[in-house]
């Protein structure tokens, strides 16, 4: 006969959640890529910036040589353009992370159990989670490809001569500038591009994650913080290798409002003839340190709130 603690412990057990799973799932995970977002912009400004050198007519000294490596580009535009200017691109940028951010990681275990099927038991092969990354970093972007070019065009704006007015006067302005100056389909622009550079960094990142802390538990780690930020910044180093080329190339189409690339392939051929194979890892270290830091902010943050929603049995 079982005791009334046992009884108890089952009726917690069985309480229906608060919230849907996956849709608490999602909440978490767009919450957590916002937050991250926030944290980290101004490296991610100044990444595009380094991305675009040799690549705009309009280019400041920021872009030119005064300022070339990430603390010196970092310091031209606060001095440049104020302080503020660091932060180009955040409305966007948190557009974006609340649906990219909230479908590729909310997505991934769902997508992930999907392929290794429900009766599975024990860890997910290494290929079976790049594949869900992948699916869900293309799903994801498909979706919010027009926020991630507004906050390209908008981060690579750089400082107006007085009295010019801005191109873009407000991220949501800037959506219909530019369907009424290059039509609908433009908010689409670099799509392919960021359909292979968001679903590259996505496996990598969230597979890596994955592999990364399954490992340290397999050796004995506890599931705790420092475990969090050792895998967060080993993901973030495999997934600017992998996607920092392609990383470039989206940020020049994307950033192209004048017509000089005419889509993803002539972009590549361009940058490869002009400025040589070593232009594709331009803004390789400010890249590192924003998904390093990016990813640590998120993780950390997504754990968290995933522990705290479950313990208070909101999913």
């Amino acid at each position: 006969m079982a005791r009334e603690g046992d009884a108890t412990a089952t009726r917690t057990k069985t309480k229906t959640p608060l919230v849907n799973p996956f849709l608490g799932g999602l909440a978490a995970s767009a919450f957590s890529a916002s937050f991250a977002e926030f944290c980290t912009i101004p490296l991610d400004t100044v990444k595009v910036r380094l991305q675009l050198r040799g690549a705009s007519a309009t280019a400041t000294a920021t872009t030119r040589g005064r300022g070339a490596g990430m603390l010196g580009t970092m310091r031209a535009v606060a001095a440049e353009e104020g302080i503020g200017a660091l932060w180009k691109g955040i409305t966007p940028g948190i557009h974006r992370q609340v649906l990219f951010g909230g479908l590729r990681i909310g997505l991934y275990e769902p997508v992930k159990t999907f392929y290794v099927g429900e009766e599975h038991v024990g860890d997910v092969p290494l290929h079976l989670k790049i594949a869900a990354g992948l699916t869900t970093g293309g799903i994801g972007i498909m979706v919010a490809s027009p926020t991630d070019l507004v906050k390209v065009r908008m981060q690579a704006e750089g400082k107006l001569a007085p009295g010019t007015p801005k191109k873009y006067p407000s991220a949501v302005g800037a959506y219909g500038v530019i369907v009424r100056q290059e039509g609908l389909a433009a908010l689409w622009t670099g799509l392919t591009p960021n359909i292979m550079r968001n679903s590259i960094v996505n496996a990598a990142e969230l597979a890596s994650y994955d592999q990364f802390k399954q490992s340290f538990l397999g050796v004995g780690m506890k599931d705790d913080v420092v475990t969090h930020i050792a895998s967060a910044l080993g993901a973030g180093f495999v997934a600017c290798c992998v996607g920092s080329p392609v990383d470039v190339v989206k940020s020049r189409v994307m950033g192209d409002s004048t017509g000089k690339y005419k889509g993803f392939v002539d972009c590549v051929t361009k940058t490869l003839a002009n400025e040589g194979p070593m232009a594709f890892y331009g803004g390789f270290l400010p890249n590192f340190a924003r998904l390093g830091g990016w990813n640590v902010c998120m993780f950390l943050t997504l754990e968290q709130v995933r522990k705290l929603m479950r313990d208070n049995n909101i999913m």
